[in-house]
């Protein structure tokens, strides 16, 4: 079953998009506020969200903000009632996955939604599940969605164990943009590149303890995983 939660204040658009998707087999729960689609997250498991942005008390981007804190995997998608640029690049800067500008067809949020969903199933990697990883001075374990250091353990998603392993197979060369894109997140596209841009972030945060390893980036070109030994 594919779950959506939409957050969306317009009862007549909502019901109707509601209808809509459960006819392509989603199973849609419908939040009329912010406050209540953040309430039902914290109870309940979806494969995606879908937030209008122009909900009074909670807007959408407040609601995407805190449920990142919740499942920062989790891809959304912005309705966006007007053509503004601060409101894609807001949204952008959240990592979502794309946006759509009202009035839009039905079947092109399915079409939008099926494409995130598809590109955000997990890839399957070729590593030993039981290996520990020395990593410089950490022990990175993927089966266990761990990275150590001394007494501390950073819990890790499962993008970002696929990041780390990706990076750690193409170490101390230059890996390029489109090469990890595709390799973990199955997609090219300027979303996929954003939140790509938000994962390696998170990542020189968790490996900043060690001068001796590095993710330098090659302006319009990639990265390298760079570990001293």
């Amino acid at each position: 079953m594919r779950k959506v939660l939409l957050a969306e204040d317009d009862f007549d658009f909502a019901s109707v998009l509601k209808q809509y998707l459960e006819l392509y087999d989603y199973t849609v729960t419908w939040a009329k506020t912010g406050e209540e689609a953040l309430s039902i997250f914290k109870k309940q498991t979806f494969n995606i969200c879908v937030f209008d942005v122009m909900m009074p008390k909670m807007d959408g981007f407040t609601l995407a903000e805190k449920i990142i804190t919740l499942n920062p995997e989790i891809p959304f998608v912005f309705l966006i009632a007007r053509k503004l640029k601060e409101d894609k690049i807001i949204g952008l800067k959240l990592g979502a996955d794309d946006y759509i500008v009202k009035p839009f067809e039905a079947d092109e949020l399915v079409l939008r939604l099926n494409n995130i969903l598809k590109r955000s199933e997990p890839k399957i990697y070729a590593i030993n599940p039981i290996a520990e990883i020395p990593i410089g001075n950490y022990i990175f374990n993927p089966a266990r969605l761990e990275l150590k250091l001394a007494n501390h353990t950073q819990r890790l998603t499962e993008k970002e164990v696929a990041l780390i392993v990706f990076l750690f197979k193409n170490k101390n060369q230059l890996i390029k943009r489109n090469e990890i894109l595709q390799a973990v997140w199955s997609n090219e596209d300027f979303f996929s590149g954003r939140s790509m841009d938000v994962f390696i972030s998170r990542l020189r945060k968790y490996l900043k303890d060690d001068i001796r390893i590095s993710i330098e980036s090659i302006r319009n070109i990639g990265l390298e995983f760079r570990i001293i030994d």
